[in-house]
């Protein structure tokens, strides 16, 4: 709606995953980097949590498309799935039958396995949601790992999900699992330098150049308002974009984002919410005034509650009566 306003060629602020809108601040880089190493060293079992839109699934998928030769890539996004319904969909990704027997399954998936490791080709199983998966079905994939230990370096199994996965992990039940975990990592959010970064990529990427279309303390207040979660980012921005457009202004200002993220209820830093300090000489030193007076006020009270103001006064007087 505001693209051509803005001179846009696409939506920079898109909620869908695309790889090609990906950037990679200094966390992502790192995540990529790890994750990577753990399928090419073949550590079997790897964790990957972070929040809520910041980029896992993005990250992952940027992961497989870049491995060489990844023979089998299966994603299971689903985690309502019960242990029968795992293995109908995961067979099927691997071109294997299953017909309810569990073991008549296991003994195709060892001999593919096999096969895989005569053409160097790997299995990768990204389980994204892991969070949400029942306990009966993140057992089931610790016996898979379990049985491909026979053929090192073959499968990789991802676990992908919030941060209540590691909850989940350090339960009893979980312990075994936990423990074949060879490769964990934390995607954090941004900081406030990558913030402004990814909003500067996200508009050139969508055709706007070198133009500035955010002031900057409109970046800072993003970076506020959404502690640097990408698609909290995303949310605000393309919402700050449509209210200038209606507005017919050119350049986002810090007024703009303070009205998205207060209809958005974006809670962010406290430190957002703080009135904008204002550049007009006279109103800072009346500003002043009233912090000082405010403070003799709170310190007459304690004195008086405290029973203080009593030596005080007498000081008073003593010094009065000798002038």
């Amino acid at each position: 709606m505001y693209k051509t306003h803005f001179g846009l060629g696409r939506d920079p602020f898109e909620l869908t995953p695309d790889s090609n809108m990906l950037f990679l601040g200094e966390t992502h880089k790192e995540a990529l980097g790890v994750l990577k190493h753990g399928v090419v060293s073949d550590k079997g079992f790897l964790l990957f949590t972070g929040e809520v839109g910041t980029g896992k699934t993005t990250l992952i998928n940027v992961l497989a498309k870049n491995l060489n030769n990844p023979g089998y890539l299966c994603l299971i996004s689903n985690p309502t799935l019960d242990v029968d319904d795992f293995f109908y969909y995961f067979a099927a990704q691997l071109g294997l039958l299953f017909d309810g027997n569990k073991a008549r399954f296991l003994c195709l998936f060892a001999k593919l396995l096999e096969e895989c490791k005569k053409t160097e080709g790997k299995v990768l199983l990204i389980i994204d949601e892991a969070h949400s998966l029942p306990t009966d079905l993140l057992e089931e994939l610790l016996l898979l790992v379990d049985m491909s230990s026979e053929v090192v370096g073959v499968l990789s199994v991802f676990l992908v999900g919030q941060s209540e996965l590691l909850d989940r992990l350090a339960e009893k039940q979980l312990s075994p699992l936990s423990r074949r975990i060879a490769v964990r990592y934390h995607l954090r959010q941004l900081n406030e330098s990558d913030t402004f970064q990814y909003v500067f990529f996200r508009l050139k990427m969508a055709g706007a150049g070198s133009r500035d279309l955010f002031s900057e303390r409109a970046l800072r207040l993003i970076y506020k308002a959404t502690d640097g979660n990408p698609r909290l980012i995303n949310i605000l921005c393309d919402n700050a974009l449509l209210s200038a457009f209606i507005k017919k202004s050119v350049l986002v200002d810090e007024s703009v984002i303070r009205e998205c993220a207060d209809q958005l209820c974006l809670e962010g830093d406290s430190a957002f919410y703080l009135p904008p300090v204002s550049n007009n000489p006279k109103k800072l030193f009346f500003f002043g005034i009233g912090i000082v007076l405010l403070l003799e006020i709170v310190a007459g009270v304690y004195l008086y509650k405290s029973g203080l103001w009593k030596p005080v006064v007498q000081f008073l007087k003593g010094v009065i009566h000798r002038y």
